[in-house]
């Protein structure tokens, strides 16, 4: 009797370490993607803040332009 309760709880522990083997999986994967993530999130704002810039010295050549454009019209 003994033994069978030995067998049954071995087999259960065996059965947990084997979820807990693939619980730690699934976080090692998730710590990568995360990891992964972040650094995508780290490139793409620092792509943004360069598009903002770009765009904010191409609107003020266009500003620049409209001007003088004005001013030739007006001078014309």
């Amino acid at each position: 009797m003994a033994d069978d309760v030995n067998v049954m709880f071995e087999h259960e522990l065996k059965r947990l370490e084997k979820r807990v083997d693939a619980l730690v999986q699934v976080c090692d994967q998730l710590q990568d993607e995360n990891r992964s993530l972040k650094q995508r999130q780290d490139t793409l704002t620092a792509e943004r803040a360069t598009l903002l810039q770009k765009n904010e010295q191409v609107r003020a050549r266009v500003e620049a332009m409209i001007g003088r454009l004005k001013a030739m019209e007006q001078g014309g």
